[in-house]
């Protein structure tokens, strides 16, 4: 198939590989390939181990889908990888990959295009230390360079604090603690540079949207489009582009935002490989805009390229 004035014949997909996330990697890896196969590529599977990468270096195809999440997958590793190897690779290259995997330096970046983003300070410190926050509780702790909420909390007074930024070192040596934005929660997915419908995300246990509310089926409501005002919407819309180009993004992103109670939108991260499975967000809001599941693997090879 001729894609941008590129014969794409093979394409190999590389999914799995060594994170916390790898389960949910091997999932969005097989909904690719299974679209893949329905549009009649010569799909070759990559099941991306840690001693498995030298697999990369024979790799004879005309593209590679990224369907890693994670560290080492989503975080511009494989991506240089890639690039060094003259191997053209969905998604974002390698820097803008490494500063959406990092919410601190996503967060400077946000803040010096003047993107509202909430509030936060880094943590240098084993939680044993006093740490006098700038904002009031509720905050939310949260690890550096993970996904999926994994080790994140939502912490409600002081007391609690230690424990918060125990969990998340446990993931990730660089933790932050953030301010709670009550209000709405709302993703904007983007295809090319354009932004798909608005998904208002209501997680059915807990008070936000956790690993399992995001993986088990019947965790969380999806309402699509967000009920939103019209002025609320347009305020997401350009704030997800304008965080998309701060950062570089290429192809695919989803951002995800908090409103508050005023109807303010606040960018909380911006994934460059969001999930490919079944109860993912940017495969829904896609299929919400007449782009089926194919089409949407198809279009991201196109803007990739």
């Amino acid at each position: 198939m001729k894609i941008k004035n590129k014969e794409i014949r093979k394409v190999a997909v590389l999914y799995g590989g060594w994170s916390t996330e790898r389960k949910i990697s091997i999932a969005s890896g097989k909904a690719v390939m299974r679209a893949l196969k329905k549009l009649k590529f010569d799909v070759v599977p990559i099941d991306l181990k840690k001693n498995g990468v030298k697999k990369l270096f024979n790799l004879k195809v005309d593209f590679v889908f990224i369907a890693l999440h994670g560290k080492f997958g989503e975080d511009g590793t494989i991506q240089a990888m890639l690039e060094l190897l003259d191997l053209p690779y969905s998604g974002s290259n390698a820097l803008s990959s490494c500063i959406g995997m990092n919410k601190i330096l996503t967060k400077k970046l946000l803040t010096f295009h003047k993107i509202p983003t909430p509030r936060w300070i880094e943590i240098n410190t084993g939680g044993k230390e006093e740490i006098k926050l700038p904002f009031d509780y509720p905050v939310v702790v949260k690890p550096v360079s993970l996904g999926s909420t994994i080790g994140v909390s939502v912490v409600y007074n002081y007391k609690s604090l230690s424990s918060a930024i125990g969990l998340a070192k446990k993931y990730d040596d660089n933790v932050y603690i953030e301010e709670y934005i009550p209000g709405k929660e709302v993703t904007a997915g983007i295809l090319g540079e354009e932004v798909l419908p608005l998904i208002e995300i209501i997680p059915l246990r807990g008070n936000f949207y956790t690993y399992k509310a995001k993986y088990t089926p019947g965790g969380a409501k999806h309402i699509i489009p967000a009920a939103l005002e019209n002025t609320t919407a347009e305020k997401i819309k350009k704030y997800a582009i304008e965080a998309f180009k701060a950062i570089n993004c290429r192809g695919m992103a989803r951002v995800d935002f908090r409103v508050d109670t005023d109807g303010n939108p606040w960018v909380l991260e911006i994934n460059t490989i969001p999930g490919m499975t079944k109860l993912s967000l940017l495969p829904e809001a896609a299929k919400y805009a007449g782009i089926d599941f194919e089409n949407l693997i198809l279009k991201i090879i196109e803007y990739s390229l």
